[in-house]
């Protein structure tokens, strides 16, 4: 499976974002709901299989030379590999904007705060201050589409 990673120019809250975003995948990462077609903040990227369908998001917002992250994969696809996928294209856009680390804050609304502190920590995330960090090495300078 070839997964392809892509910018949205204009984030906005569209109907593959309702698909995968249930009451679960909202608490998950702490957002509300928005209207559709709503703008929504921040970088926003989606990530579709070899079909072209949606099976995934990541999502960044950098403040003071760190990067906040969080990801999304389509239920039904978890646990073959676009976790870290989505992960690994999060820290290369940090990266490639000279940041110091990614982070990770799981909200105590978080249907399964346990499990995801653990996916996050064998990855190379440490406690910080309410989060989870990774430092963010040098820019490899790969491209993706």
């Amino acid at each position: 499976m070839t997964l392809h990673w892509t910018k949205e120019d204009i984030p906005h809250w569209d109907a593959d974002k309702q698909r995968l975003f249930g009451s679960d995948e909202l608490a998950a990462v702490g957002f509300r709901q928005p209207a559709p077609g709503a703008a929504i903040a921040d970088e926003w990227w989606q990530v579709t299989d070899d079909h072209g369908i949606v099976v995934g998001y990541g999502w960044l917002d950098s403040e003071w030379g760190d990067a906040q992250i969080s990801l999304l994969v389509d239920r039904a696809r978890r646990g073959v590999g676009i976790g870290n996928f989505i992960l690994d294209r999060l820290e290369d856009e940090a990266a490639e904007r000279g940041l110091n680390y990614i982070y990770n804050v799981v909200p105590h609304t978080h249907p399964d705060v346990a499990r995801i502190t653990r996916w996050l920590t064998e990855r190379g995330f440490t406690h910080g201050t309410g989060d989870l960090r990774r430092h963010v090495p040098a820019s490899s300078g790969k491209a993706y589409s």
